[in-house]
């Protein structure tokens, strides 16, 4: 029988095979092992770092280390001497704390500075855990003025998560950290990935350019041709022509290289064809003219009732929904879709539930309507979604032959594309399943379509429905885990983030699904609740910016922002109780002349 003793004892246990072990064994084996090391008693080699000597024990440090077990078992020449010099390359410190691991399992991470100084001495002598840890100490303290550093740092020394995390931290801070001496000793290469972002924040793309142009004179005999490449990333479009014409054709700096100088004179000329409307958004595809995260507004399309009539601003700044122009025929059940600095409203039902095929456009620089050739099928309850400078609606339900003019025909299969150039509608290759109410996104250069009625009318799960524009034709690509109608679509990357739904069960969920892997995950952020009950959702930056829905019978009155990065959520403004969200869009800012 097992005779069982006080654990700090040991344990014991009868039969053949008698066995007895000591809990606290390994504890007092390394406590007396670190009492040696610090009387120099049986060390058998000295480390010196700085000129500090460290007297240790080769076997304690192979254990911990494969870098030490490959010195001092492997044959190198470390192996047979006794002092082992890493002269400046490890911080005497930082080399005092990690022996203080390797005997004692536990260690002090201090300061920011000592945990960076320790991540780089962890990772050289290979003490994963410990770079591990300095980066996760770091990561909880980033803040504006160390937030470059720890990119840098993280880049260099393979920690993924605090890097991305830095990243994320830089893009936010990037106005105050422009004219820092930290970002003029930034590699390139990592500079060149900041300002390559969507999500950098800065208001005025003079910050960006100006932020090279010192980048470049930091070193400008080594970095000067490195500057065309930087310059490939700025949004000259959204510059004004006379900045063109008084700063960058006189700057030197550029024009004396011959890249840099022929990337400045293209996007000068690129400008200037934006000044022809029709072109402005096939054109807005191209990098040099894509805003920022701060170059988008947030447009809400309601009214006082679940007929439209107006055109609302959210002003995230201040907090506040500021009304703009009215629609010139107002509507529901009616399809809103950005193209650059444009909303497409499309099809709906009018006072009279005639059902439309008209198509108005909304300029939001100029906050003025005017109208576009009718689609060739008239439409409610259908989707839109912009692809390659082309918008394109899909599904709904057209006026039926029933007892009465606004019977609903069944679930539309028809896709039709616009093409704003030639102002002019096409056919194209139908859905598989016709839908209404379904989420439509583009991503990836594919069209996606999640959910809607027709899936769920036939006793089994909607699909996700893929266009490939090529090919022009569709696939059905994966099943949708909710019988989803009513719900929003964000895409992110290469993922699209869908919640909401018409159901309580669906509207308290949110899933992600990949375009590359054709999987969804669930997202599991405890902010989802039924408020979002038949909301509408847009993409802007890197977070997504949630507006109506309901809770019960309760209508939701918040604008909420969810930042997947985080899984956390932000109140932004109060919604007027009054106005009832019909559709939710990002349009782009119009650049200056």
């Amino acid at each position: 029988m097992p005779c069982e003793m006080d654990s700090k004892k040991g344990q014991s246990q009868e039969g053949p095979e008698a066995l007895f072990y000591q809990v606290r064994h390994p504890e007092a084996v390394l406590a007396q092992l670190n009492s040696l090391r610090h009387d120099a008693q049986l060390t058998d080699v000295v480390l010196l770092a700085g000129g500090a000597p460290f007297p240790c024990h080769r076997a304690v440090l192979a254990a911990c280390s494969s870098y030490f077990q490959a010195m001092f078992g492997g044959g190198l020449r470390e192996s047979h001497e006794t002092e082992v010099d890493f002269h400046d390359s490890v911080a005497p410190e930082a080399l005092g704390l990690l022996l203080d691991y390797a005997y004692t399992s536990r260690i002090s991470l201090g300061e920011e500075g000592a945990a960076e100084a320790l991540l780089q001495a962890a990772d050289m002598l290979q003490f994963p855990e410990v770079r591990d840890a300095c980066a996760a100490f770091l990561e909880r303290h980033l803040r504006s003025d160390n937030c470059l550093s720890a990119f840098q740092l993280a880049d260099a020394h393979g920690c993924s998560q605090l890097r991305e995390q830095a990243f994320l931290s830089c893009l936010d801070n990037f106005v105050s950290l422009a004219s820092s001496p930290e970002l003029a000793m930034l590699p390139g290469q990592l500079l060149k990935e900041l300002l390559a972002s969507d999500d950098l924040n800065a208001p005025d793309e003079k910050i960006v350019i100006q932020a090279c142009l010192d980048w470049a004179r930091y070193d400008i005999k080594s970095r000067q041709g490195y500057l065309a490449a930087l310059l490939e990333h700025v949004r000259f479009v959204l510059l004004p022509s006379s900045y063109f014409k008084e700063h960058m054709f006189n700057e030197r700096l550029v024009m004396e290289h011959e890249a840099s100088s022929a990337l400045v004179k293209i996007a000068y000329e690129f400008k200037q064809q934006l000044h022809c409307t029709k072109m402005a958004v096939n054109l807005s595809m191209n990098p040099l003219a894509r805003p920022r995260r701060s170059g988008h507004s947030l447009l809400v399309f309601g009214g006082r009732s679940f007929t439209s009539d107006g055109v609302f601003l959210v002003d995230v700044a201040s907090h506040s929904i500021v009304p703009r122009a009215e629609l010139p025929s107002p509507r529901k059940e009616f399809s809103a879709c950005a193209l650059g600095s444009h909303v497409y409203v499309t099809g709906g039902r009018g006072s009279e539930k005639s059902v439309s095929k008209d198509t108005w456009v909304y300029d939001a620089a100029a906050d003025i309507w005017s109208r576009a050739a009718s689609m060739l099928v008239a439409r409610f309850a259908h989707g839109s979604a912009e692809l390659s400078g082309c918008l394109y609606v899909v599904g709904g339900h057209t006026a039926g032959a029933g007892p009465s003019p606004a019977s609903p025909s069944a679930a539309l299969k028809q896709v039709e594309r616009y093409e704003p150039i030639t102002n002019t509608w096409h056919m194209v290759a139908p859905l598989h399943e016709g839908v209404s109410n379904a989420a439509a996104v583009s991503a990836r250069g594919h069209l996606f379509v999640f959910g809607g009625t027709g899936g769920v009318s036939r006793g089994r799960p909607p699909c996700v429905q893929c266009y490939r524009p090529t090919e022009n034709c569709w696939d059905i690509v994966a099943s949708c885990p909710q019988p989803w109608r009513h719900t929003a679509a964000c895409p992110q990357g290469d993922h699209v983030f869908v919640l909401g739904g018409d159901t309580e069960c669906a509207a308290t969920t949110a899933y992600r699904f990949s375009t590359v892997t054709l999987q969804w995950s669930r997202v599991g952020s405890d902010g989802l609740s039924a408020r979002h009950l038949s909301c509408h959702a847009v993409a802007c930056g890197r977070c997504i910016f949630v507006v109506g829905g309901y809770s019960g019978a309760q209508r939701g009155k918040m604008l909420d922002t969810y930042d997947p990065a985080t899984d956390t959520w932000e109140n932004v403004a109060s919604i007027p109780y009054a106005l009832i969200p019909t559709a939710f869009v990002s349009v782009w800012k119009s650049p200056p002349p």
